[in-house]
């Protein structure tokens, strides 16, 4: 993360270094003198709007991109229609990539009005080969293709569409690189993610993250721990780690260091004042993490702990590597050790050869736990992964038990928001209310939202609220004066 870059200092002509990422910044220099003749050209500043779709991980991609994209001398654009649109897409589901079909056909009349206009596809979308024929034959007007590997690589991408007037296409299906120091756009300037590690090794049945990120790698401790501080520097107090599976953290480094050691490490960054990370997988979330987050003053009371299904057995087919009873038991450590831990899950229902018996199962564990909250979701086949050749439960069967899952996860989240009243938090006041200037928006510790009258600028502090009202997902409050 290089914010002060200057680019006026590197000769755009000079000769391509071969070590990351100073080549890139020789090529955000290229870039950028481009940008500034067709800027002359068309007597205009040039906007990029950049979105992610998906993850957090996604979302940080993106600042990493937009940081570039500033960084050549794009202006943020208010809408698609701009003189660069990029989407770095999600493929975790089908329906979720012909979202992304959808939308290239409102780009391609927007393209016909500028035909300057770059198109960028990046991501994990990208990753499947049966989606970049499908782009190069139906979309044959997109610019620029891309995945999770070469993110890095953007600026010599974007200088080689600008040169050839041609697509490009760059995507590789694995890289045991690592480029730091890359210029960073964040989003809010109070709070930001970090990724600590890159890949999935566990090829969970359904999941085709694995294959389109690649195999586990993780950021040595050292490079993590500087880019936080720059973070805290420049005014960032929260932060979220970020993994598709954090409590392996630790993989491929010279010198060993788990998740609960760097965890450690980053509570003693001056100017962070919460810690945040995701997502936890329950079979590596280990007593001594249990331990480093029960000692602690920063890290956030909130654990997102996938359970995916309560039944043994449709975990043995997920792939999952845990069973209901050690599911429980986690939990139950969890809830013990640290009384005031929210816990929230993810929940897959319908999973093929999933049985009524099966279903009751992940009922049961739902009761026994209690979470805070859950993302609920109904099994969508993914071609590429195992579970996608299996017998599939018929919707018939699957949407009542959805609908049976969804009103005893409220039902608990709503009892258990309940017994937030009273308290007196502190929260990071983030924004705005959506509906009413007067009030203020910000999150818990434990990731619940309240509202509460204050003025503007307490957005990105840390301010103590009594909460007064529980409205099932989210709190009213007021500001705490002390008595």
């Amino acid at each position: 993360m290089l914010d002060t870059l200057n680019l006026d200092t590197i000769d755009p002509n000079s000769r391509l270094p071969e070590n990351e990422p100073m080549r890139q910044f020789v090529f955000m220099a290229k870039c950028r003198e481009i940008l500034r003749e067709k800027e002359q050209r068309l007597g205009r500043p040039l906007k990029a709007s950049l979105q992610a779709f998906g993850c957090q991980m996604s979302a940080n991609d993106v600042q990493t991109l937009t940081g570039i994209a500033k960084q050549i001398g794009f202006e943020e654009a208010d809408s698609e229609e701009a003189d660069l649109v990029l989407y770095n897409t999600c493929t975790v589901r089908e329906n979720a990539n012909e979202r992304i079909y959808g939308r290239l056909g409102h780009l391609h009349s927007l393209k016909k009005k500028n035909p300057d206009m770059v198109i960028a596809i990046s991501g994990c979308m990208m990753q499947e080969e049966t989606e970049i024929e499908t782009i190069k034959k139906v979309y044959p007007f997109v610019d620029l293709v891309f995945g999770t590997h070469n993110v890095y690589k953007f600026a010599e991408l974007l200088y080689t569409v600008w040169t050839t007037g041609k697509m490009v296409v760059d995507v590789w299906k694995d890289s045991p690189l690592i480029v730091e120091n890359l210029p960073v756009q964040r989003k809010y300037p109070f709070k930001t993610g970090v990724n600590i590690s890159f890949g999935c090794d566990n090829f969970c049945t359904y999941c085709i993250v694995p294959y389109v990120r690649g195999r586990e790698k993780s950021r040595t401790p050292e490079s993590i721990l500087e880019e936080i501080r720059r973070h805290a520097d420049s005014g960032a107090v929260e932060i979220m780690l970020l993994g598709q599976n954090v409590n392996s953290y630790g993989k491929g480094l010279e010198t060993p260091c788990s998740f609960p050691e760097l965890l450690r490490r980053v509570e003693e960054i001056d100017g962070i004042e919460r810690i945040r990370f995701m997502t936890s997988h329950p079979k590596d979330l280990s007593d001594e993490l249990i331990q480093v987050m029960k000692e602690s003053d920063k890290i956030a009371r909130h654990l997102h702990l996938p359970m995916q299904s309560g039944s043994t057995e449709i975990l043995k087919k997920m792939n999952r590597r845990y069973t209901k009873e050690q599911y429980l038991e986690l939990a139950g450590k969890v809830r013990r050790e640290i009384p005031d831990m929210a816990i929230t899950t993810d929940i897959i229902v319908g999973f093929p050869g999933e049985t009524e018996e099966d279903f009751e199962d992940t009922m049961d564990v739902v009761r026994q736990v209690r979470f805070e909250g859950a993302f609920t979701f109904i099994y969508s086949r993914r071609t590429g992964t195992p579970a996608a050749k299996w017998e599939q439960v018929p919707q018939q069967v699957i949407q009542p038990r959805f609908d049976r899952l969804l009103k005893e996860v409220q039902t608990i989240a709503a009892e258990k928001c309940a017994l937030g009243t009273g308290k007196v938090e502190k929260v990071l006041v983030e924004s705005l209310d959506s509906h009413d200037e007067k009030m203020l928006s910000g999150r818990l510790s434990n990731n619940m939202m309240v509202h509460f009258p204050g003025p503007s600028c307490l957005i990105g502090q840390m301010v103590p609220v009594h909460i007064t009202e529980a409205h099932g997902f989210y709190y009213i409050g007021e500001m705490w004066k002390g008595r």
